[in-house]
């Protein structure tokens, strides 16, 4: 494992970083590649540790889309139910003949009140039947409600339309070495302004014959730009004053290292601050290379072509 010799020790650390230093109680690295923390919570009810809401605005659109056809299925099939549990006299206007049929009608009956659309032909005649009916017509409109108003927060929630190139690289700099990863703002007509970035290191080390988990906060080239509206190339120089000064590639790996990363910026689309986090483990780090150019001149000569699929191309040196 890496000892403190292996480090710069005269560099201030990060005290400030929300994690935890101790390394027997952490697991696995601080951020996952998406950005989001990886944490699980426990010791609390569900019911205080879980938000809908949350989870409804937050999870991937095709989930979000599956989430809506299949509580819409299950309200109706709910319904169906209860009005086959009053019995089918309840209801007049049937055309099958079977059994199975039937069913079908009651189920469909059941979206047209839950819809409003009311078609007509299968009605209630019944005083509990027509109460279930209510009951779901009114569960329809406040259902349908709720969705359009999570549809809305979802289209209208402020995203931070940037890519992160998959690796880092250790590659050439100004006679030097310098740890790299680029970053891109893949939206057309859409770009972020007054960009800044933090970029921080995690390392065990062995302090006193005990491991903890140290903090730096890295110097960058620049750390901040007017606009994002081409790629940036993030670069930590390992000169002296880095922690990763003079570490082999060998002593990141037994070390953990892990480098986060967390990009702030205003977003004139949204008219608002939007961020985006990412992180690097050693084994997402790429000694001896260099990011290939993404951009080119057009034919024409009148327009610079940015090809986000070369965001994560590299050569080796």
């Amino acid at each position: 494992m890496a000892s403190s010799r292996n480090i710069n020790t005269s560099i201030k650390t990060n005290e400030n970083t929300g994690f935890g230093n101790s390394v027997e109680y952490v697991g696995g690295r601080f951020i996952n590649k998406d950005g989001t923390f990886n944490i699980v919570k426990r010791g609390a009810p569900i019911w205080e540790r879980w938000s809908i809401y949350n989870w409804l605005l937050s999870m991937p659109s095709w989930k979000f889309g599956l989430a809506v056809v299949a509580i819409y299925f299950l309200m109706n099939v709910f319904f169906t139910l209860l009005y086959l549990i009053l019995g089918m006299n309840e209801l007049q206007g049937f055309v099958a003949n079977t059994f199975l049929g039937r069913i079908l009608e009651v189920f469909y009956f059941s979206a047209e009140t839950f819809t409003t659309v009311g078609y007509g032909r299968i009605n209630p005649v019944g005083n509990a039947a027509n109460m279930i009916a209510t009951l779901e017509a009114m569960c329809g409109f406040c259902s349908f409600a709720v969705a359009t108003g999570v549809m809305y927060g979802r289209f209208s929630k402020a995203r931070a339309h940037v890519a992160f190139s998959e690796n880092a690289v250790v590659a050439p700099y100004k006679g030097g070495t310098g740890l790299m990863f680029r970053i891109a703002s893949f939206k057309n007509k859409h770009a972020m302004t007054d960009v800044s970035i933090r970029v921080t290191a995690s390392f065990k080390v062995l302090e006193n014959d005990q491991e903890s988990y140290k903090f730096y906060q890295l110097d960058l080239e620049r750390n901040r730009i007017d606009n994002l509206v081409m790629n940036w190339t993030v670069v930590h120089p390992l000169d002296e004053k880095s922690p990763l000064f003079n570490m082999t590639w060998d002593d990141m790996k037994q070390a953990d290292l892990e480098i986060y990363v967390s990009i702030h910026g205003f977003d004139d689309i949204y008219a608002n601050t939007v961020i985006k986090r990412t992180s690097y483990i050693t084994d997402e780090i790429v000694p001896n290379a260099k990011f290939v150019p993404m951009y080119h001149e057009s034919v024409d000569g009148k327009t610079t072509i940015l090809d986000l699929d070369r965001l994560n191309e590299y050569e080796k040196v």
